[in-house]
């Protein structure tokens, strides 16, 4: 909203006003008032949920410390949903399509988390949401998202081509040809199903090769394979970071690592000098999409300030089901969806040691009679737990992973 009144301003030649069309200066002012909407007006959700005894209501698995944490405040992704879409409101261009869909995904997963955690604190239901309806909206997101990108006339890529062309001349040539071949160079706006593939020399890959066997039919519907897969990434992503949500400051703090990663493809994929120089898709109108990510990364680590070891604060469902999502979503219309398995490590191991656990566990009791595990406990920070590390160890040494998974995924840029 300051965004347009800046704007209005600039045009009457007000001074200064023109520094509001800086994605730089708006991304830094988005952080800020992020940051002390989390910090300030957190503590004061903080008690209002103690005062309302809106608690935690711990299950005794013999986890070291775990029975200290019954009745903290639940539900505290409240601030971090406040942090989010207050500043990007207030300094985001709100026409971009794509600060439309963060924030869509923010406040639509918000919304999921939030009668999640509702029904298993005010209607004393600990299964909350049955998990059909949280796949369900799970997908509506996902079908929202994947269609506005391919129908949207702003969800573009921009790419490079080349052209030989013969241009005549009357300059005389010793060998009588009279003509001269010239390189054209244009670039040209496309609707397209690509995105990025790492480590590979022409890093881009079309979903339209998933359908090839339809051969000319296949562009005509790349569409439909690119929005289940939107959905998949959104569901999977969503999911893992809930699990990742079980140790005091963990599911927060890996997301702050995550957030400014993407952040910065964010804003190399909307520059295009960058993306020119490190030879990667330019999609035009992206790094407005920094501005919002500022304010994720602001509301994320003003969490982290209630949220690290001892927690003053659980975020609940509410939180992490957002976190996860709004990362699926930057990823997906930044193109980068396919690095979301190194870049989101940290949840993807998580998932992965639940779906083993359980697998296993019945596999064992089919065969043997009895259930057997992999691990002492799943998701994976428990099993660390249950081995005797303290809590806040693990959760440095998962967030120091998870700044190695992020190095990587950027180093990705040059190693092909």
């Amino acid at each position: 909203m300051l965004f347009y009144l800046f704007e209005l301003l600039e045009k009457m030649n007000f001074p200064g006003a023109g520094v509001f069309q800086y994605i730089s200066f708006r991304s830094a002012a988005t952080m800020i008032t992020s940051l002390l909407i989390s910090l300030v007006f957190g503590k004061q959700i903080i008690n209002y949920l103690r005062k309302q005894q809106i608690g935690e209501d711990i299950r005794d698995l013999g986890l070291d410390g775990q029975m200290s944490k019954k009745g903290t405040p639940t539900m505290g992704g409240i601030i971090i949903l406040a942090s989010i879409v207050i500043p990007t409101l207030l300094f985001g261009n709100l026409k971009n399509v794509y600060v439309q869909l963060m924030l869509i995904a923010t406040v639509w997963l918000g919304l999921i988390g939030f009668t999640d955690d509702y029904i298993k604190i005010f209607r004393k239901n600990k299964k909350g949401l049955a998990g059909k309806f949280k796949i369900l909206g799970q997908v509506g997101l996902g079908l929202i998202v994947g269609i506005t990108l391919y129908v949207s006339d702003d969800a573009i890529i921009r790419e490079k081509f080349t052209e030989k062309k013969t241009i005549d001349t009357e300059q005389t040539i010793e060998n009588g040809d009279y003509s001269n071949e010239q390189v054209v160079v244009y670039t040209k706006d496309l609707k397209s199903t690509k995105t990025t593939i790492p480590f590979f020399k022409n890093n881009e890959f079309d979903y339209a090769y998933l359908v090839s066997f339809l051969g000319d039919k296949s562009q005509k519907f790349a569409w439909i394979v690119f929005v289940i897969v939107v959905i998949i990434i959104i569901t999977a992503v969503s999911n893992g970071a809930n699990l990742t949500d079980g140790l005091d400051g963990l599911a927060t703090g890996t997301s702050a690592i995550i957030g400014t990663t993407l952040g910065v493809f964010a804003y190399l994929s909307g520059n295009i000098i960058y993306a020119d120089y490190l030879n990667i898709m330019y999609i035009p109108f992206t790094g407005e999409l920094v501005v919002f990510m500022s304010a994720f990364i602001g509301a994320t680590v003003g969490f982290l300030w209630y949220n690290s070891y001892p927690a003053q604060v659980f975020m609940g469902d509410t939180g992490s089901l957002t976190l996860g999502g709004i990362i699926a979503v930057f990823a997906i219309i930044i193109r980068k969806e396919l690095l979301i398995p190194i870049l989101c490590g940290i949840f993807l191991v998580e998932s992965l040691s639940v779906m083993m656990q359980v697998s296993y566990f019945k596999y064992t009791r089919r065969k043997y009679g009895e259930g057997r595990r992999i691990f002492k406990m799943s998701p994976l920070h428990h099993h660390f737990q249950m081995k005797g590390y303290p809590e806040p160890k693990i959760v440095m040494r998962f967030m120091i992973v998870g700044i190695l998974l992020a190095v990587i995924t950027i180093v990705t840029l040059k190693i092909r």
